[in-house]
């Protein structure tokens, strides 16, 4: 009896627990609405550097990215030097291997923020166009700036979707111009006569034949 009573206050106190955790929820407030785009600057303050002398990251990339939402639309800022790379894929493997070479066609893209020149400073921005798993490193010194920190993966929601500037259909196919030897000219029309132009062409000209004759015989009767 004493164990059946311990069992009931035991159910009894789980069940109230349970109410208190739903009551919990129910009163958390919900997430808020997206307004906007948002431009992220990787690492906030510190940016996208790596400390070639110690062999570190500048920040863990990783923890900056747990504090921040993302969503379609938005950029991710890389404020960095040109010894390092920015990364952008959607596949893992890539990602894991810190390395391009296992990427595949439309996957992974690199990003140089039109600076080829070593030491310098430049400014790199990438916007969000695909929802879910978005992976980025750097896979300078041959993968070690990743393989020590220069990594970190987001998941990116729907918002608001695609603003119409990044949701352009892509370019038509190229297609080379014929060449010189294969020049080619608009085709010709020609003016087409009115139905059965060739019956009253031809009785035109038996008339004026006609004609011809009568008055060729009155000057050969005149003479």
């Amino acid at each position: 009896m004493a164990m059946a009573t311990l069992t009931m206050a035991n159910l009894t106190a789980m069940i109230a627990l349970l109410i208190a955790a739903a009551t919990a929820a129910s009163n958390a407030p919900a997430p808020a609405p997206v307004t906007g785009y948002t431009n992220h600057t990787v690492g906030g303050t510190v940016g996208w550097f790596f400390n070639s002398t110690t062999n570190t990251s500048a920040t863990n990339y990783s923890a900056w990215a747990a504090t921040q939402t993302f969503n379609l639309g938005d950029y991710l800022i890389f404020i960095s030097i040109s010894n390092t790379t920015v990364i952008q894929t959607y596949n893992e493997t890539v990602y894991r291997n810190c390395t391009m070479d296992e990427s595949e066609d439309g996957d992974t893209y690199q990003y140089d923020g039109g600076q080829n020149q070593f030491e310098k400073s430049l400014t790199v921005a990438v916007p969000l166009t695909i929802a879910g798993p978005n992976y980025y490193f750097s896979d300078a010194d041959d993968g070690a700036q990743c393989q020590s920190g220069m990594a970190f993966e987001i998941q990116v929601n729907h918002g608001l979707g695609l603003p119409p500037y990044l949701n352009q259909p892509p370019p038509p196919p190229y297609l080379e111009p014929p060449g010189s030897d294969s020049a080619q000219f608009p085709p010709i029309t020609l003016p087409q006569s009115p139905a059965n132009s060739g019956f009253r062409a031809g009785a035109s000209l038996t008339g004026v034949l006609c004609v011809s004759f009568f008055i060729l015989f009155e000057l050969l009767s005149v003479f």
